[in-house]
């Protein structure tokens, strides 16, 4: 819960930077990534954002959307790609994996070949994809 709510400041304080970058003062819609690979409770860091973002008296985000992108890995020895759902992890190393996603080639080889070399190419994260400005 705490890594939520640490999330949600690092997203706040981004959106904070950006209005006062380009003088924005009212969010319509704010749409977030978030990457598979984070294992995080999505509703509590939409509870902490919104917590957050209702203590602001210069902007205001009247709409927060959230998008779960898929994790997808690609093998570096034989081309295959793969998605999280082709294989099982224990509920100890997606923990690990919540943490550093870093940490999922200790876990995970190539389900085609079992090669440990490969790419994560999508699915890590957590990134603000869909900005709308304006009033409500």
């Amino acid at each position: 819960m705490v890594h939520e709510w640490s999330l949600a400041q690092a997203i706040a304080e981004a959106l904070k930077s950006y209005s006062k970058r380009n003088k924005i003062s009212v969010y319509r819609e704010v749409t977030l990534s978030i990457g598979e690979l984070q294992n995080i409770d999505i509703e509590i860091l939409l509870e902490a954002l919104e917590n957050i973002i209702h203590e602001w008296k210069e902007v205001k985000i009247y709409n927060i959307k959230y998008e779960v992108e898929r994790a997808e890995f690609l093998c570096k020895e034989c081309g295959y790609r793969w998605r999280l759902d082709e294989m099982s992890l224990s509920d100890d190393e997606r923990e690990a994996i919540h943490f550093l996603p870093e940490l999922i080639h200790a876990f995970v080889r190539c389900v085609k070949c079992g090669s440990p070399d490969f790419s994560i190419v999508e699915g890590r994260g957590i990134k603000i994809s869909r900005i709308v400005v304006g009033d409500k």
